[in-house]
């Protein structure tokens, strides 16, 4: 891949370097030293991924990733000295259409493969993803403040989710009566962070979806571990390292299969923006199945992909702009709710 550098650190220029050489398929395209000079770059010369840091002088990287993404057919991945500290940030570059996060490598010399995993993992997932043409949990609610849900919804996003997933839930009423499961491509280590964020844009609360976790009405549980969020057959929820081979996890498809495979109550299926195609055919399965699916429109996605998918495969019932499809979910199970007590 062509992989552009935004940083304005040398320290930081030269381990990316570093990490990058790891990797001879990898080749440098251009280093930019501000956001600014980045769109500029990018414009001319467009790679496969570009490196974004978040904080720079003058245009910064949240500001960058959204006039990248909105102009070029480029994947961003943020790599910044601390994604824990930068969360809000990260989660803003996210929402633009941003991949995924993860910190810059510090290279001190003593096992610089080690030091440079992580981002070159990241890295590798992006190109899967490109190729195909497609955190420590939160403190759980009170069991006992919670009723088991007779209805679930299910959402699955990825690059342009949180700000995605912040509108829809904003829109979706206090006294929402079905349960609400997210899987976000987000890194282990700030999903509880961002189910944090995302509590504070709902008037439902939530937090991170621990093992043995039951769908609770009027409650948001959010994916947070870097294996497979699943419902199982006694209806709880869990966490499973099969399968392997997905190029993100959590994996929207994955939930989504286990969903039709374990709940069978009213169910929903939302698939929101994202880079691939990861959700289109558990999309398709929940439709299969009889459940409402709904994918988000081309208009209003930051990033085309998997609801692209999705409509390909005729796996949605409904194509809608973000801003309807809280109102749209509401009415559908309030529909159904009718048509089932007569």
């Amino acid at each position: 891949m062509r992989i552009g550098i935004v940083n304005d650190l040398p320290l930081a220029i030269e381990a990316l370097r570093s990490a990058l050489s790891l990797r001879p398929h990898h080749k440098i395209a251009w280093i930019a030293r501000d956001g600014l000079e980045a769109v500029e770059f990018c414009t001319r010369d467009t790679p496969d991924l570009v490196l974004m840091d978040l904080i720079m002088p003058g245009m910064d990287g949240v500001e960058a990733t959204r006039r990248i993404v909105q102009q070029l057919p480029c994947a961003v991945l943020i790599v910044t000295v601390s994604v824990g500290a930068n969360a809000w940030r990260v989660f803003e570059a996210m929402g633009h259409g941003a991949i995924d996060a993860v910190d810059t490598p510090v290279m001190n010399g003593k096992d610089s493969v080690s030091a440079t995993a992580p981002l070159l993992a990241k890295i590798d997932a992006i190109e899967k993803l490109i190729a195909s043409g497609a955190a420590k949990p939160a403190t759980p609610a009170r069991r006992g403040t919670q009723r088991p849900a007779d209805r679930l919804v299910a959402i699955g996003a990825s690059a342009g989710g949180p700000t995605a997933l912040s509108t829809l839930l904003s829109g979706l009423p206090r006294d929402f009566s079905a349960a609400v499961i997210i899987v976000q491509h987000v890194d282990e280590r700030f999903a509880a962070s961002m189910a944090e964020w995302l509590s504070e844009k709902s008037a439902l609360p939530v937090r991170a979806a621990l093992e043995g976790d039951v769908p609770s009405a009027g409650h948001v549980l959010l994916a947070a571990s870097a294996d497979h969020l699943v419902l199982k057959s006694d209806g709880s929820l869990g966490y499973t390292a099969d399968p392997v081979d997905h190029a993100y996890r959590p994996s929207v498809d994955v939930f989504f299969h286990s969903m039709v495979r374990h709940w069978n109550s009213e169910g929903l299926g939302v698939l929101l923006t994202g880079m691939g195609n990861d959700g289109a055919a558990g999309l398709k399965a929940l439709r299969s199945k009889g459940f409402h699916t709904i994918a988000q429109d081309r208009a209003t996605s930051a990033v085309y992909g998997m609801p692209k998918a999705a409509a390909a495969m005729d796996a949605a019932v409904e194509i809608l702009p973000l801003p309807s499809i809280a109102a749209r979910i509401a009415e559908v199970l309030a529909t159904r709710k009718s048509r089932a007590s007569n």
